[in-house]
């Protein structure tokens, strides 16, 4: 979505520290957005820690607004806003930074970084996160592209459909707001569409890493749900929900619908079953399979890795989406794989 072209693929891998079978340092992310791996792989090659690799890594995807649906000019709110939400979490120190519908600041990852290292607080959101960034020295611009613009304008044109509303008046399947809430035995409630689901319009880059040293760090990187309601903050800020870090079991990250995946914590979830001793395949998919449960027809991904670099990958399977793209980086291996959903 106007980014600038790929870096190649491949890169050489600096092997020779390591013994033939080791399988850190690690650098794991959904997607196949390679610039993400490339930068974090490319900073552990030149001495980085887990936690900046984690950055720039993240960063790098938000210049280039990776699929479209990370950093500026992507995904615009109903008033045809892009705001961002990002994490970063240091699984040696299990500190947390966390910025949610961040507005006029290009790189949230970068601010999700200095709410760590510049506050005692986890999560920051909104005006007040935005205008924290301004006091930290982030550059306050406007998000809009002309992608953006012509997305919301085509929504407009649409009657604003599809849309997140339910419960309201007017109906929301048919009509733009604004909208008051159906009280009494008269309230319907109206599903979200079927095509609010599709997989392009809430994809989150989520990174784990692990260093030489065996220090873990995972974020997440997104500008969140095309069209959705002004201050929806997803899963992806949320320490536990988007990523979770601990380097003495591992960690994970989603991507996916995140007002479903967020209500389960899913990667906390899989980290606690790593920590149990199930290999990551395996700790992704139970975490999956107890979200299905409860919403059988979800969209979602998890990335998983222990401590020593066994990685693991799961996704629920829809209509739209039967396999799943990761990004992988150790010593062995510099390449995009896939995975079967279940």
């Amino acid at each position: 979505m106007g980014s600038p072209g790929y870096v190649p693929l491949i890169l050489a891998l600096s092997a020779s520290c390591f013994q033939a079978d080791t399988q850190i340092p690690l650098v794991i992310a959904t997607w196949p957005d390679q610039v993400a791996a490339v930068e974090a792989w490319s900073s552990l090659q030149s001495g980085s820690c887990a936690l900046d690799a984690v950055e720039k890594g993240l960063h790098q995807c938000e210049i280039y607004q990776c699929r479209g649906t990370v950093g500026y000019g992507g995904n615009p709110d109903e008033h045809g806003e892009t705001t961002l939400d990002a994490m970063i979490m240091n699984g040696d120190t299990m500190e947390v930074g966390g910025v949610g519908q961040l507005r006029r600041i290009k790189s949230a990852i970068r601010v999700a970084r200095a709410v760590m290292d510049h506050t005692s607080h986890s999560l920051l959101v909104g005006e007040s996160a935005s205008e924290f960034a301004q006091n930290m020295g982030f550059l306050s611009e406007d998000l809009t592209t002309n992608i953006s613009l012509s997305m919301h304008t085509k929504w407009l044109n649409q009657r604003c459909q599809p849309n997140f509303q339910k419960n309201v008046l007017p109906n929301p399947e048919t009509s733009c707001g604004p909208y008051k809430p159906i009280m009494g035995p008269l309230s319907k409630n109206h599903g979200i569409p079927a095509q609010i689901a599709d997989v392009h319009n809430h994809d989150t880059i989520g990174m784990v890493v692990i260093d030489k040293t065996g220090s873990i760090a995972a974020g997440t990187s997104t500008n969140g749900l095309t069209h959705k309601i002004p201050g929806r903050v997803g899963d992806s800020p949320i320490a536990g929900a988007g990523a979770y870090a601990d380097s003495t079991a591992g960690a994970a990250a989603a991507t996916g619908n995140g007002d479903v995946m967020m209500r389960f914590v899913p990667s906390y979830q899989a980290v606690e079953y790593m920590r149990m001793g199930i290999e990551p395949a395996k700790a992704c998919q139970k975490v999956i399979k107890r979200i299905q449960k409860y919403h059988p027809q979800f969209f979602g991904a998890l990335i998983c890795a222990n401590r020593t670099g066994g990685y693991g990958v799961a996704c629920s399977k829809t209509p739209k989406l039967n396999q799943f793209h990761f990004m992988v980086y150790n010593p062995m291996k510099a390449s995009e794989e896939i995975v079967d959903c279940i």
